[in-house]
């Protein structure tokens, strides 16, 4: 891992102290709206500048390992996602929307970091970035509306324009910049956003925190409720991965990059979406965010976990 992936989970956890320090004071908690929809898309256009849309095909060239990395992540996943949050955060619908937004969003950059660490099979995990990328875009929307339209809390407008602001329009700039600059120069680009992700993400943490430091504080022990379902729904789907990659006659490199599909988080992605689709529900943002900060150093165990399953002869993925 390079120094900065390394420090992400400290950079992003200092965002939010120092947007907490800074929340007292009036004129920045006021201007911080704006702030946050500027870095959040700046964030996702190089995310898009990143995805190489081009190999969606490749998604589906092994069958087996994509048809099952889809069916936890976008069958399985909102369907025990929504039973767990039902039954520990049913007293609080913006900390059950947040989570439910988070785990329904898998990841598309730092899950590939993980995935080498665990000594997974990155061109594998790779070729999955593309089709993820797609049907989370289509589908977070429509299992939003699913989940949530009967109570109410669910504006249809403002989901429309959320989805323009932060999806729409990086995504089309993106394509765009794609388009103008020959391959050399596409590389650089990818390369400097890539870089910059984490800052931008950062730069939008510690807006949310300064303007929502107050509100925080108040709600903080329904805030805190997230850890319970959040570490359960990581040790479930580390528990399903593994039995289906024994299931079905994974390899180990196979189930490595299956577990690491499965358990990473698009969190940037769903904080951009809530914030546009909910507001004045401001704890949707922090309950991601702080489930951002759980996710990290769960992944983090997690490919250690699949190293040990490697070495330890238990199960037949373990051969090559």
């Amino acid at each position: 891992m390079e120094l900065v992936e390394k420090l992400e989970p400290i950079i992003i956890f200092s965002a939010v102290i120092i947007g907490l320090i800074f929340s007292n004071i009036q004129i920045i908690a006021d201007n911080t709206s704006s702030l946050i929809n500027i870095f959040l898309c700046l964030m996702l256009f190089g995310l898009f500048l990143e995805v190489p849309l081009s190999e969606l095909k490749n998604s589906f060239k092994n069958v087996k390992f994509t048809s099952t990395s889809l069916i936890i992540n976008f069958i399985w996943t909102p369907l025990f996602g929504y039973f767990l949050g039902s039954l520990f955060l049913k007293g609080n619908v913006d900390i059950l929307i947040g989570f439910f937004m988070l785990i329904l969003t898998p990841c598309t950059d730092w899950y590939l970091v993980f995935t080498k660490m665990a000594k997974g099979d990155l061109p594998l995990s790779l070729s999955i970035l593309p089709i993820n990328l797609v049907l989370q875009i289509v589908l977070l929307p429509a299992y939003l509306i699913l989940f949530f339209s009967s109570g109410n809390s669910m504006d249809y407008t403002q989901l429309m324009y959320s989805l323009i602001i932060v999806i729409v329009i990086p995504f089309t700039a993106a394509q765009i910049v794609k388009f103008i600059l020959n391959n050399e120069l596409n590389e650089k680009a990818a390369n400097l956003f890539s870089s910059l992700q984490i800052w931008f993400l950062s730069l939008a943490v510690f807006c949310i925190f300064a303007s929502q430091g107050e509100l925080l504080f108040e709600n903080l022990d329904s805030v805190l409720t997230i850890f319970v379902p959040l570490i359960l729904f990581f040790i479930a789907n580390a528990i399903i991965d593994l039995l289906v990659s024994e299931k079905i006659n994974f390899n180990y490199s196979e189930y490595a990059s299956l577990t690491m599909t499965t358990l990473a988080l698009n969190s940037p992605f769903a904080l951009a979406i809530a914030i546009n689709s909910f507001p004045g529900h401001e704890l949707i943002s922090i309950a991601l965010v702080i489930g951002h900060l759980i996710e990290l150093p769960v992944l983090y165990i997690v490919s250690k976990f699949c190293l040990w399953i490697k070495d330890s002869g238990l199960f037949f993925v373990c051969r090559f």
